[in-house]
């Protein structure tokens, strides 16, 4: 009897060690917290604020719409609306979970669309602090990942995403990016990226979060880009934001952009 109780306590820890590693492996944890931020039809106005090294700052106001999809797709509208040398610029993402995203601009000046090509990624969004690449959910298949020492420790987990190739560092403009995601919830609290000296330049923070109505994801509504280099920050927050709305696919067509 004392045998059986003795095996039986042996199979539930290792069940609850396998079960642990599971929870716990990288791959998974940062597949499950991108996946919680691609859930919902979305529609929202936002403010983008660009503030100068010597305290300069600079407002932008946009809408954006956002819509997933049962394969793991979202797709994305961002139309500026204010001030007048950016109204009307429009940007359209299809934001696909293991291929490449695909990213178009319309630029009402030149009253020319043109497609935002892989080796932009990593430029900046609007001459903002944010990347192209930073306004869609990436795939982690373009990562290797892992966990950094300090992973597990007072309810984080550090995860280090290192790009797969030398081509595919070049397209993000980073040798490597740190995530700090909330351990349960998978929020994501910050992202840290470090240059091609492993320097850190840029710095992500999520200051705020809304739930999406009826899924179980959520809309990060308030974030800080903050480059250590330059001096730099912008910040993008949603000053409305509707998580159930009703949106006709073909608002994101290339052809809406100039609507």
């Amino acid at each position: 009897m004392r045998k059986m109780l003795f095996l039986l306590s042996v199979a539930v820890v290792l069940s609850l060690q396998a079960t642990l590693a599971q929870q716990s492996d990288p791959v998974q944890l940062m597949d499950k917290s991108r996946d919680l931020t691609m859930s919902g039809n979305i529609q929202s106005t936002v403010s983008l604020t660009i503030t100068e090294k010597n305290g300069a700052i600079r407002t932008r106001k946009l809408n954006m719409i956002t819509k997933s999809y049962d394969d793991g797709t979202i797709r994305r509208m961002i139309k500026f609306l204010d001030p007048a040398d950016v109204r009307g610029t429009a940007m359209l993402i299809i934001d696909n979970k293991s291929t490449q995203d695909d990213m178009w601009i319309y630029l009402p000046a030149l009253k020319k669309t043109r497609r935002i090509v892989s080796s932009e990624k990593g430029k900046s969004f609007m001459s903002s602090e944010f990347s192209n690449a930073d306004m869609s959910s990436g795939s982690n298949t373009d990562f290797s990942v892992r966990h950094l020492s300090e992973s597990g420790q007072n309810g984080v987990w550090v995860i280090e995403s290192v790009p797969v190739s030398e081509d595919k560092a070049d397209e993000y403009g980073f040798s490597r990016k740190v995530t700090y995601l909330e351990m349960g919830s998978l929020k994501t609290k910050k992202i840290e990226f470090y240059n091609f000296d492993d320097e850190l330049f840029k710095t992500i923070e999520i200051l705020a979060t809304q739930p999406v109505a009826g899924k179980e994801g959520y809309v990060m509504t308030d974030m800080l880009a903050t480059n250590h280099i330059n001096g730099r920050s912008s910040r993008v927050r949603f000053d409305q934001v509707n998580t159930s709305a009703v949106i006709a696919d073909n608002s994101f067509s290339v052809e809406s952009l100039t609507r």
